[in-house]
C-alpha cells in the first residue's frame, strides 16, 4: 500500500477504499468515447469496474460503438479476476488507431456482464467524457483507468508503483 492516501474530498471517493477482487455494477452515467473526431461509443449503460488501487475503468455495451468502428487486434492478456482480455483497434474514416481498447469475451464467473462489452483506453482515444467531465487517462501504458474528479488516489501505474 503507498505511504500516504490522499485527501478524499466532498462527492470523492479513495480508489484504496475499492474492492479486491473488484466490483463490477452497471452505472446510469453517461460515457462518450470520441475518435479521429467521432463520437463512436456513447451510453448510460455502462458497467463501472472498481480494483483497489486503480481508477474505475467503464465497459460500453458493444451495441452502443459505432458499428464497423472496432476490429481485433492482436495480442491478449489475462487478468486474474476476469480472464483473457481481447484488445481492439478501432478504424475511423480509413484511419486507424491501435490498441484502444479491450475486452473478456468469455469472461470468468462473476464478471458475465462484461461479455459483449469494451473498455477503452481513455489515453489512446481523443476524447472521453463521463456525464461531460473530460477523463484523464492512468499513468503508465497498460491500465486503462477513467480518473474524474470524484476519484483520489494515489494511482497503480504511476512511478514508483510496480510492486503495489
Amino acid at each position: 500500500m503507498p505511504r500516504r492516501r490522499d485527501p478524499v474530498g466532498p462527492g470523492q471517493e479513495s480508489v484504496w477504499d475499492y474492492p479486491r477482487p473488484p466490483s463490477a455494477d452497471r452505472i446510469p452515467k453517461r460515457v462518450v468515447v470520441e475518435i479521429g473526431g467521432r463520437v463512436v461509443a456513447d451510453t448510460v449503460r455502462a458497467v463501472r469496474v472498481c480494483e483497489t488501487s486503480h481508477p474505475p475503468v467503464y465497459y460500453v455495451p458493444r451495441d452502443d460503438v459505432a458499428d464497423g468502428v472496432l476490429e481485433q487486434a492482436s495480442g491478449s492478456s489475462w487478468c486474474e479476476w476476469k480472464g483473457a482480455a481481447t484488445y481492439w483497434d478501432a478504424v475511423v474514416d480509413g484511419r486507424r488507431f491501435p490498441a484502444v481498447g479491450w475486452s473478456y469475451e468469455d469472461p470468468t464467473r462473476g464478471f458475465e456482464h462484461l461479455r459483449g462489452a469494451v473498455a477503452f483506453y481513455p489515453g489512446r482515444v481523443g476524447r472521453a467524457t463521463l456525464d461531460g467531465e473530460h477523463v484523464r487517462p492512468q499513468a503508465g501504458g497498460f491500465y486503462g483507468g477513467w480518473i474524474t474528479d470524484e476519484v483520489v488516489g494515489p494511482f497503480k501505474g504511476e512511478p514508483g508503483t510496480l510492486g503495489w
